[in-house]
Parts: structure tokens; sequence; C-alpha cells
């Protein structure tokens, strides 16, 4: 038995490959994703709509955008609080990327078409810690709900 132990533990790696510190771009991805998981139902939706928010936001085709996004999932479930994540975004960004941030955020939460709770208690905790007022929270909701809105009318 004890052989057989030490085969497999031969092929599984002693410690998980470390995740890379969060920049701007990370920070945000994981706080989408964070988002997109806060009512427990991780669609498919949430997740493409992810992935062209980050290849909108920062030039990625869509398989950049992918793979940042998987990152982004072992950040947020090996991560720090959801205020870490936006001040990192406030101290290395400027004001329109950070309302850009938000105004993603909110695109995640009402891609599903409902708002839940635990969904827009994590906006507000990074749109504090972004340094962002709740006026500009509610500007993004609502370019967020006009966007859903103007797709839903096209189709």
């Amino acid at each position: 038995m004890p052989l057989l132990k030490k085969f497999f533990q031969a092929f599984r790696p002693s410690e998980p490959p470390a995740l890379p510190d969060p920049d701007a771009e990370l920070a945000l991805g994981a706080l989408l994703v964070r988002v997109a998981k806060a009512d427990r139902e991780y669609q498919l939706e949430e997740i493409s709509l992810i992935d062209r928010i980050l290849a909108r936001l920062y030039q990625h085709n869509a398989i950049e955008a992918a793979k940042v996004r998987a990152t982004c999932e072992k950040l947020h479930a090996a991560a720090p609080e959801t205020d870490t994540f936006g001040r990192l975004i406030r101290e290395t960004t400027g004001l329109e990327e950070r309302l850009a941030a938000l105004d993603a955020l909110w695109e995640v939460v009402l891609a599903d078409g409902t708002e839940h709770a635990g969904e827009v208690t994590i906006i507000e905790d990074a749109r504090k810690a972004m340094g962002l007022s709740y006026a500009d929270s509610e500007k993004a909701r609502a370019r967020a709900v006009k966007k859903f809105s103007g797709t839903a009318e096209d189709s």
C-alpha cells in the first residue's frame, strides 16, 4: 500500500501552482466572477459576458479573455476580500477605468435579469473601495439596464 501511495504522489503536484499577483485587470475579473457566483448560479451567459467584457476592456481575443477569466476564477476562490480588489483597482487606474469597471460589474449582475442581494452587496463593497459614489453606481446600473433592454428590443 505505501508503494501505491508514493506512486500516486509522484504524479500529484506537491503544491498548487502559485497564482499571479493581481493587477487591475485580474482584480476586476475576479470581482466579475465573484458577482456572477454570488447567487450560486454561475451561468454560461455570465461566463461568456465576463469573457466579452475582458476582451472589450483589455483588447483580448476570445481565447485570451477565457484564459484571463479562468485565472480570475482561481483568484476569486483563493482570494482576498472584495474591498482588496477594489482598492487595487483604485490605486492602479484612473477614474474612467474605475467607472468602466463599475459598468462591467452591473452588466454581470443584470445578465440573468435578476438583481440578487449578495450581488449588490459585492458591488457596493467594490464601489466604496474603488472610491466611487453611490450616484456613480446608480448611473452605471442605469447604463447596464439600458444596454440589456436595448439588446432585448433588437432581437
